[in-house]
């Protein structure tokens, strides 16, 4: 018997504003990544078991590209194990629009190709039924 929950894929996209550049170039940190991955797990919980849940951990985080400040981001998040508990989760994060300030101060473009910017796996607990 297969598990409903198995497969299901949330989506978040979120601009990056300016104030979170944290290094030279515009760059943001890694934790921001971290931090969207946290919001999409949420909603996978609330959708796969009413709950909120909580984020135990993460099993492998791979920084593969900047995020920088100005560009849209759209964050993934696809259930790939259901324990009794506990969830599995992929996590992505793709720049799918960026900023172009050397272009005018507020120019920026739609990307051709989405660049992969962090991916992850991470597990997330929610409540045992009562």
């Amino acid at each position: 018997m297969s598990d409903g929950r198995l497969g299901l894929t949330v989506t978040h996209r979120r601009y990056v504003p300016y104030s979170h550049a944290h290094y030279a170039g515009n760059l943001v940190d890694g934790a921001y990544a971290l931090g969207l991955f946290g919001d999409v797990a949420t909603e996978v919980c609330i959708r796969t078991d009413g709950d909120e849940g909580l984020f135990a951990s993460y099993a492998d985080v791979q920084f593969v590209s900047p995020m920088r400040a100005g560009d849209v981001v759209e964050v993934t998040a696809t259930v790939v194990r259901v324990g009794t508990r506990s969830r599995t989760v992929e996590f992505v994060a793709r720049v799918v629009c960026r900023g172009r300030p050397e272009r005018g101060g507020s120019a920026a473009e739609v990307l051709a190709e989405p660049i992969v910017a962090v991916t992850a796996t991470g597990t997330v607990v929610v409540p045992g039924a009562a």
